[in-house]
């Protein structure tokens, strides 16, 4: 089974791919079903639907690590699934305290009023802090699996390059220009940064410089060995998309960065797919209208309605052979990799029932 095999041996696996196609709740039905066949599975998420953080057991704030009760394994051994949810700000207060020189170090930076809007504003912090969370759980050693929900992203280097944007933030020339020997405020050039900005700001944006002062070398590390987890054989990355023309385009450029970066590229999943009822020549789409027509009619449903009922299922039919051109399409691109589909459902998934009958289908179609 596809999935099976590309999961043996893995301690994490990254789902990626863009917004609004279905990444929490494959990652959520991924653990679910790990969880079920005897494996301590944590789900890191990222900012999961009301609904879903709910059936997830999540609150609205914070990071703790809860338990899921995802129903009795009746067969096999006993696994157990946990879920957290990101809090990018916390995460990098304890990366800053684990850093820093000192505790007085470190308090000094966290209490600067610079600091909170510098660290929520550095380009990529969001996308690092998710993967230094990873980092921190993986390291616990406290979980078999864990599935790393990725944040939406409108390119999808912004998460593999995160590691490197933020070093180069820390150890960046506009923080090392502020230690400068001898820029006080009054200098020559200094003095309208002063006029407009205040003596006061200058003076706390001075000091959060000096606090980093130091750290680099720390930053640099923690990213490099994050990179490391993230490039080595312990790790997969699965791609989540749908197949449609736009989403698809950019899990085959997620795909190419990967593969650039020889990061380990485990599959794609290609969410939401229509199932298909007859073969895709539109003249099977004619005769699947006539066929539902003339059942429906010998079953006593007025005409009219009957009508509607075969253009509604020969509609659904054309979005079906739609998605089934397009998923080829993706096929041809990325050659041998493992795609495996999960169908659309009927209902919206924001329970754990519906996540579990996602995971069902994840494995089933992998096979």
């Amino acid at each position: 089974m596809i999935l099976d095999r590309v999961l043996e041996g893995r301690r994490v696996v990254v789902c990626a791919g863009a917004g609004g196609v279905g990444k929490t709740t494959v990652a959520a039905a991924l653990g679910s079903e790990l969880a079920s066949r005897g494996v301590r599975a944590l789900v890191l998420t990222i900012d999961p639907a009301r609904r879903l953080a709910g059936a997830l057991g999540l609150p609205d704030q914070g990071d703790d690590v809860h338990a899921v009760d995802f129903g009795p394994n009746e067969s096999g051994p006993e696994g157990s699934l946990h879920a957290t949810m990101l809090d990018a700000q916390l995460t990098f207060d304890r990366l800053v305290r684990e850093q820093a020189p000192s505790e007085r170090a470190a308090e000094q930076i966290l209490a600067n009023p610079i600091y909170r809007q510098v660290s929520a504003a550095v380009a990529g912090a969001h996308e690092y802090m998710a993967m230094e969370r990873l980092y921190e759980l993986h390291t616990s050693g406290e979980y078999d699996v864990i599935v790393l929900d990725t944040p939406p992203s409108r390119n999808a280097l912004d998460f593999l390059e995160a590691p490197g944007r933020l070093t180069r933030f820390v150890e960046g020339r506009a923080l090392r220009f502020l230690l400068r020997p001898g820029m006080r405020a009054g200098r020559l050039g200094f003095a309208a940064v002063e006029r407009i900005a205040g003596v006061t700001f200058l003076r706390d944006l001075s000091e959060l410089a000096a606090g980093f002062e130091g750290m680099y070398e720390g930053f640099a590390r923690r990213a490099g060995e994050v990179s490391s987890l993230l490039a080595s054989d312990r790790t997969t990355f699965l791609l989540v998309t749908v197949p449609q023309v736009e989403p698809l385009a950019e899990a085959d450029f997620f795909w190419r960065a990967l593969r650039e970066r020889e990061l380990p590229f485990g599959g794609m999943i290609v969410n939401k797919v229509h199932p298909s009822y007859v073969g895709g020549a539109p003249a099977a789409r004619t005769r699947l209208r006539a066929k539902t027509k003339r059942a429906l009619r010998d079953a006593g449903v007025p005409d009219p309605t009957a009508g509607r009922a075969a253009e509604n299922l020969v509609h659904y039919q054309a979005l079906a052979d739609r998605d089934r051109e397009n998923i080829a399409s993706l096929e041809r691109r990325i050659g041998s990799g493992p795609i495996v589909e999960v169908p659309l459902l009927d209902h919206d998934v924001h329970d754990l029932e519906g996540v579990g009958a996602v995971g069902r289908h994840l494995f089933a179609a992998s096979g």
